[in-house]
Formats: C-alpha cells, sequence, structure tokens
C-alpha cells in the first residue's frame, strides 16, 4: 500500500473527478478498485488528490508537455522523461514511458539502449546531447558545463532546451515522489539490503 492514504471517489475534488473519470471509468472508485490499462495500481492519482492544488498542478504539468504548442519534438521530450525514469530507479516512470515511446513507434531496442545510451549507436548527436543533459538534471543537479550547452544549440532552439529542461526535471520529481510515497510501481522494499550469511571476521 502507498505511505498515504488515497481520496475516495467521494471526497475528491472536480479536477480529480475528471481524472477517475478518465482514467478509471466513471463507474469505479479508484480507491477501493484499484487498476489501470497498463497493469500499474493508479494511486499516483488517489494519492495526490489529497492535496487538490498540487493535484490540479500536476495534471497541468501533463497537459503542458502533450500541449500542441510545444516546440520540442515529443519523441525527444521522451528521452528526458525515460532516461530519468532509469536514473531515479522508478520502476513506475520507466515503464509508463517504455510505452510512451513505443506507441511513438521506437523499437524495443533503442528503448532498452536508453539505459547505456553512452555505448549505444541508436542514437543521433541531438539525441546524445539531450540525454547527457538528462543524467545532468537528475544525476548532477543540474551543473552543466558550456560544453554540453554548445553542443545542445547546435541541435534545438533556446526555446526547445528550455521545455525539455522543465519537462525532464518535472519527472525526475515525480520519480523521486513515487519512490518516497511508494506509489504505483515504486510500493516496494528496497533492493539494498544485506544477504544473509555468517559475520565477516575482518581480523583474519
Amino acid at each position: 500500500m502507498p505511505r498515504l492514504r488515497e481520496v475516495p471517489r467521494a471526497d475528491a475534488h472536480p479536477m480529480a473527478i475528471a481524472i477517475y473519470d478518465f482514467i478509471f471509468g466513471e463507474d469505479r472508485d479508484p480507491a477501493t478498485d484499484s487498476g489501470t490499462s497498463t497493469g500499474s495500481p493508479g494511486d499516483w492519482w488517489t494519492v495526490t488528490a489529497l492535496v487538490p492544488d498540487a493535484f490540479d498542478h500536476i495534471a497541468g504539468g501533463i497537459g503542458f508537455y502533450q500541449s500542441k504548442k510545444r516546440l520540442i519534438a515529443p519523441h525527444l521530450r521522451e528521452l528526458g522523461q525515460l532516461r530519468v525514469g532509469y536514473t531515479k530507479m522508478s520502476k513506475f516512470v520507466w515503464s509508463q514511458h517504455c510505452k510512451a515511446c513505443r506507441m511513438m513507434g521506437w523499437s524495443d531496442e533503442k528503448i532498452l539502449a536508453v539505459r547505456a545510451w553512452q555505448t549505444s549507436d541508436l542514437f543521433e548527436p541531438g539525441e546524445r546531447a539531450l540525454l547527457a543533459y538528462a543524467d545532468v538534471l537528475s544525476l548532477e543537479h543540474g551543473r552543466a558545463d558550456d560544453q554540453l550547452f554548445d553542443e545542445l544549440k547546435k541541435h534545438f532552439s533556446d526555446e526547445e532546451i528550455l521545455e525539455f529542461t522543465y519537462i525532464t526535471a518535472t519527472y525526475a520529481m515525480y520519480a523521486t515522489m513515487s519512490n518516497a510515497l511508494k506509489l504505483e510501481f515504486d510500493n516496494m522494499d528496497d533492493v539494498i539490503q544485506e544477504v544473509p550469511g555468517d559475520d565477516l571476521d575482518l581480523l583474519d
């Protein structure tokens, strides 16, 4: 179960009701009858509905990246979302955006290559620059050097870079939240555990 309580349909605010209807159907209360078409429990939505304006902000963020106003191409945007799902160790973000990439025509080979993009020849120079930048955003606290930005600007406008920055950083936050609150596919024990065995005698 998630670490925070879920909001039933009866207590949900209007935007949450609209999302519940869209994702789960009008005849279901996802707080008690969970499950989505992608196989996730759906508790990302039932938990974030605890704070209605936070929920609305999250829903608005998804609307932002899906908007036809965006200049960054959807398949390039997904590079950032998929990569931070992996680097932030969120099974939820990774899994959902594997599906999104597949819907855009990516091969499974290219999707899996995002995990070790540095050694793959499946990415164009601009894609490699975005993947390197996604790593900066998710692993290096945004400390990008000038050489990387020079490469980004060879391929993308300032507006495209800003959109990619915002969307990728947002999904790094979502991955962190999902892990912390044990939501969706991230509701699992920490994989880093001591393996049972005899204690070591470090003096031997």
